[in-house]
């Protein structure tokens, strides 16, 4: 049976699409952005987070499961994560009490991703909600992106994908006769800049973009606002350019840069990159609507990137 790797399925959302819906995070990501909040989606496969702080003193269970990674120096305990491989992590999953364990990501099918899909049905139906698909990136897993969005389909709910279409247009047309709205992330036009922030090409997401605009699917795109990246007018004002000349879209949503998720890259371990403050620039944010409102183009601020 078909399965897919996830991380998290959020119910109760209302800024993934509209009305009231239930978000599936599938795990992997083609990019590496500095600022995203959820690192723990890059990878394709289960990791574990460690909060330190959290961990109780004189607790032995999880070298009583056979793992032994843990280890104190001066009065604080670190992670050694060299060796964690896929049977290490099961023998950890809900076994720390305090939470200063947890492992991101498991395989499951589609059958029970929609036994907990369909418990929200009535929220759905009276609020014109649905389904999305957000991640990580939902197109690394092409084959169980589709599949999983037909078999929602199937069930008369509506779906939505996001996606920061760095991927090849293969993993994206067999999803799309099953999709009902795609918000799609448009970051910056420049190679470099992109490369140095993302780690990828940019190139291969405007290309997505252009075929996209042949396609019947509706479309939203997404400009997170970074500091020192593309949180100026000029930038700004050339992205909605290309919004107007080579897509479909007319909505763009403007989502200004925030911290909130810079504590998960201490739990994984890794250095986080992206600018210490956030975003606070209420003449750029109220200039660039004033500019796409210019351009035709409906522009809504929307939380944050």
């Amino acid at each position: 049976m078909q399965s897919g790797m996830t991380f998290n399925l959020q119910r109760y959302s209302t800024h993934d699409g509209p009305g009231i819906r239930t978000v599936v995070f599938l795990k992997g990501c083609s990019l590496g952005c500095h600022w995203c909040q959820n690192p723990e989606s890059r990878r394709r496969l289960p990791e574990l987070l460690f909060d330190s702080r959290l961990c109780l003193s004189g607790c032995q269970l999880c070298q009583a499961a056979g793992v032994h990674f843990i280890t104190e120096a001066e009065g604080s305990r670190c992670l050694q994560r060299t060796g964690l491989d896929s049977t290490k992590l099961d023998a950890l999953r809900s076994l720390c009490p305090s939470a200063a364990l947890s492992v991101v990501g498991a395989e499951q099918t589609i059958p029970e991703l929609l036994a907990s899909i369909r418990r929200d049905l009535p929220f759905y139906q009276r609020s014109g909600g649905g389904v999305t698909l957000s991640g990580g990136e939902p197109f690394m897993q092409p084959l169980f992106t589709a599949a999983l969005l037909q078999a929602v389909k199937a069930e008369s709910i509506s779906t939505a994908v996001e996606s920061c279409l760095h991927v090849p247009w293969r993993y994206i047309e067999p999803a799309l006769p099953f999709i009902d709205l795609l918000l799609a992330d448009l970051k910056h036009l420049d190679a470099e800049p992109f490369l140095h922030w993302t780690g990828g090409r940019a190139e291969q997401v405007l290309a997505n973009f252009r075929r996209l605009k042949g396609c019947a699917v509706p479309l939203i795109i997404r400009i997170p606002l970074i500091p020192g990246f593309n949180a100026d007018l000029t930038t700004v004002c050339r992205l909605f350019d290309f919004i107007v000349e080579q897509t479909s879209a007319r909505e763009v949503h403007l989502l200004p840069y925030h911290t909130l998720g810079r504590h998960k890259y201490r739990l994984l371990g890794e250095t986080y990159q992206a600018p210490e403050q956030p975003l606070h620039d209420d003449a750029l944010l109220s200039q660039a609507l004033q500019e796409a409102q210019t351009r035709g183009l409906h522009a809504v601020l929307r939380g944050q990137a």
